[in-house]
């Protein structure tokens, strides 16, 4: 196993009040597997994997009760000790590359200086490097490309400098966030396309965070699914898409377009309310004030994550039909 986490929380000091932003997730990764995390909007995808790489701000307060990386004990609250792996060890692609750049630095400056600081290499071996990478994503005239600002990319060259810097170090673990976001559909199934085989070239595992099932079903081997912070299912892909067994996977899968495929003139499904505040967090379990399977025990008490191949989290699952 790379990655075995278990009971992580991230808890936000704010001045209206602390905001419990993860609760008790565990999350477990393969060597060489690709692990699909879904989810709506608010529902701690991105905390989760920022947490993973230390990259949330000071007023977070983060705790698990273990995390262990590449066979060692790894402390997410240790700067020094996720500074020896970040960028080496596990890279992050980021949502919108157009922020995630620096503006004021040349696109050459950026990945010469990423490559640097974990070799021991000359700038001229370093430029040499970034070169090839750029050409290894698919940027033509990658030489003059080096001199470019982030602003002056589109946003798929910007992803794919990205994707440059992040694969740069030959990483176990590349974490994509959404990365096709920001980008048309065209542009979208041609990045996916190059993770994949960059993941299958260097044998990494991956992080696959996406709104959208179809592409998660395509890519991923393994599925987890969130809300509001908790793991509401996980399992294999195939499982839990073919099978789900907690209403708010089900949910989710319903209001694809491809399900209304061949029914004219039907409305698409959309689940009943929003993801809850995470400052005002309905008791019991999270999801029963948009459940049409609630009960009161769902009112009152929040269900514990079943111990099982596909495992869920809801006291009146679906079943397997």
């Amino acid at each position: 196993m790379l990655l075995e986490v278990k009971d992580l929380s991230v808890l936000f000091k704010t001045e209206a009040g602390p905001l419990e932003a993860l609760r008790s997730v565990d999350l477990e990764l393969a060597e060489g597997e690709i692990l699909g995390v879904v989810g709506e909007s608010g529902s701690g995808k991105s905390v989760t994997n920022l947490a993973l790489m230390g990259l949330l701000p000071s007023n977070a307060l983060v705790h698990a009760k273990k995390v262990r990386f590449a066979g060692k004990d790894l402390d997410l609250n240790s700067q020094k000790e996720l500074r020896q792996i970040r960028g080496s060890q596990i890279s992050m692609i980021f949502q919108d590359p157009m922020t995630a750049l620096n503006p004021s630095l040349t696109v050459g400056y950026q990945m010469v200086e990423t490559l640097r600081c974990h070799f021991d290499i000359s700038k001229k071996v370093a430029t040499q490097r970034a070169i090839s990478l750029l050409e290894r994503v698919g940027i033509t005239n990658a030489e003059s490309r080096l001199k470019s600002y982030a602003f002056e990319l589109s946003g798929g060259m910007s992803q794919r400098v990205m994707i440059a810097m992040a694969i740069s170090c030959h990483p176990k673990l590349l974490i994509a966030d959404e990365p096709t976001t920001a980008l048309d559909v065209t542009i979208q199934k041609q990045i996916l396309d190059l993770l994949l085989d960059l993941q299958k070239e260097n044998k990494m595992s991956m992080i696959f965070v996406s709104h959208d099932l179809a592409l998660v079903k395509k890519y991923s081997q393994r599925v987890q699914v969130m809300y509001a912070g908790e793991v509401a299912e996980s399992g294999t892909t195939e499982d839990v898409i073919k099978h789900p067994r907690h209403p708010y996977t089900f949910g989710l899968l319903k209001a694809r377009p491809s399900a209304h495929e061949g029914v004219a003139k039907e409305e698409l499904y959309s689940i009943p309310g929003v993801v809850p505040s995470l400052r005002s967090r309905p008791s019991g379990c999270q999801f029963h004030p948009r459940c049409f399977r609630a009960t009161d025990i769902c009112k009152k008490q929040d269900p514990e994550l079943t111990d099982s191949s596909q495992s869920f989290a809801c006291h009146h699952p679906l079943e397997i039909l």
